[in-house]
């Protein structure tokens, strides 16, 4: 293939261009923005490997006008830095993917291959769309790779409309990877959160559809609901797994008929918002029980996003610490303490059942009753689980489901990479294809088909 790099880096772009060339391949490298998208013009590559941070602008802000280039190239966006929002930006406006530095050369093999194929079954994409401004948007923080394959998979569900399920355990972030998703693809619109335990039952429906004046006893005046009111934006329901089962049905006619009525009133509405709902149950035993519909359950999965538990991703606890710890000091007006060595220790090796809002809990509590500048382990009042007790009831899982999680989280691990997620598991490549197939787990890297 013809392939262009822009990079800053000179040793990075020459070290790339000796071992792209001694694999057949034709390269060129830019230093900054402008010049990679002359370059792009008069060589025409099939793919783009482009930095985030160029010397004259973002390369997300040449992202558009390099995929819509000459020979429509692939665009993979690659970056040192740890911000997880480019991730979303550039899968959302049109990256390929999205690589960290130091780059492994295995996987930027791994990234070409796929090119290859992908080119191959598809030579030209039509219109891409255009990239996202640059604007403040929340971020989910952790250079975990499942915490990249999540905002990869964001940026990929934003191109659309299209319904999501988010699960995970309590404390996981479920309400922040909503807003990340609805700010990537319409922050120009309400985002609604409706907590469907919280609200009585009697009255969700009417925060639902809204009501009419008179439609009930003490409906004095004509109420806009809530998914009337989202527009354009996002309606994020948290917790349906404790939404009632007659809401259930008429909450499935408004997904199949993309409709509603307000109650007590005849017109009919057009559904314009996106769904987003979340859940840190298991929705197919609530099936089985009786207590969820199996038609709405199909209806809210067609795109399951999967949030890791704290635990699964310990390697992350040092930075999201850093990060709470000055937004807890911020927020309560103090200065803030350094974190012993024993102390991280103690954070990183603790299970964490209430994952990062437990972590949170604990660092406020520390903080508030600090009295030395430095946080040692005995501050963090951490108290270990009671023996022989799971510290979470989402640990108790059925055979089937333990493996699907298994086999999802070295997926995601590995970026997908199929040989390398079979020598993990210690299959073969056909046997893991299978039980892909037999969980329906999709990779969240494959681009929407147009």
């Amino acid at each position: 293939m013809k392939i262009l790099i822009i990079d800053d880096d000179q040793a990075l772009g020459r070290s790339l261009q000796i071992q792209l060339g001694m694999q057949q391949h034709e390269t060129r490298c830019a230093l900054a923005a402008e010049r990679g998208l002359s370059e792009a013009r008069a060589f025409a590559p099939d793919l783009i490997f482009l930095d985030v941070n160029l010397p004259d602008y973002s390369g997300l802000k040449a992202l558009s006008a390099l995929l819509a280039g000459p020979g429509s190239p692939t665009v993979v966006v690659i970056t040192g830095e740890s911000d997880n929002t480019a991730v979303v930006e550039a899968m959302h406006g049109g990256a390929f993917d999205f690589l960290r530095k130091p780059l492994d050369l295995d996987e930027v093999r791994q990234v070409i291959k796929r090119v290859t194929h992908l080119r191959a079954a598809a030579p030209a994409a039509a219109d891409q769309e255009e990239a996202l401004t640059e604007s403040p948007a929340p971020e989910m923080i952790g250079n975990h790779p499942a915490i990249i394959a999540l905002h990869k998979q964001i940026g990929l569900l934003a191109r659309s409309r299209v319904t999501v399920l988010i699960e995970g355990e309590s404390g996981t972030g479920k309400e922040l990877a909503a807003r990340i998703l609805h700010q990537a693809a319409a922050p120009e619109q309400p985002f609604v959160a409706v907590n469907c335990s919280a609200v009585v039952a009697t009255l969700l429906e009417s925060e639902f559809f809204g009501h009419e004046k008179g439609a009930f006893t003490g409906a004095d005046q004509t109420k806009i609901g809530k998914l009337e009111y989202a527009a354009g934006g996002s309606i994020f329901l948290d917790e349906i797994g404790d939404m009632p089962l007659d809401l259930q049905a008429k909450l499935l006619r408004v997904l199949q008929e993309e409709e509603f009525t307000r109650v007590g009133g005849l017109e009919t509405l057009p559904l314009k918002a996106r769904i987003i709902a979340a859940t840190h149950c298991d929705l197919p035993r609530l099936v089985q029980e009786g207590r969820f519909r199996e038609d709405l359950w199909y209806r809210l999965s067609v795109s399951t996003i999967r949030l890791p538990p704290l635990r699964d991703r310990r390697s992350d606890i040092p930075l999201l610490t850093e990060v709470l710890l000055t937004r807890i000091t911020q927020r309560l007006q103090c200065r803030r303490p350094r974190l012993s060595g024993s102390a991280l220790r103690k954070l990183q090796a603790h299970n964490w059942p209430g994952n990062i809002r437990e972590l949170e809990n604990v660092l406020t509590r520390a903080v508030a009753l600090s009295v030395d500048p430095v946080l040692v382990a005995d501050d963090l009042q951490l108290e270990p689980p009671a023996a022989g007790r799971p510290e979470s009831k989402e640990e108790l899982l059925s055979l089937a489901a333990a493996e699907k999680r298994h086999v999802e989280r070295t997926l995601a691990a590995v970026d997908w990479n199929i040989s390398q997620a079979a020598r993990r598991l210690a299959v073969s490549p056909t046997t893991l294809r299978k039980k892909i197939r037999d969980y329906q787990l999709q990779n969240p890297f494959t681009p929407p088909s147009s």
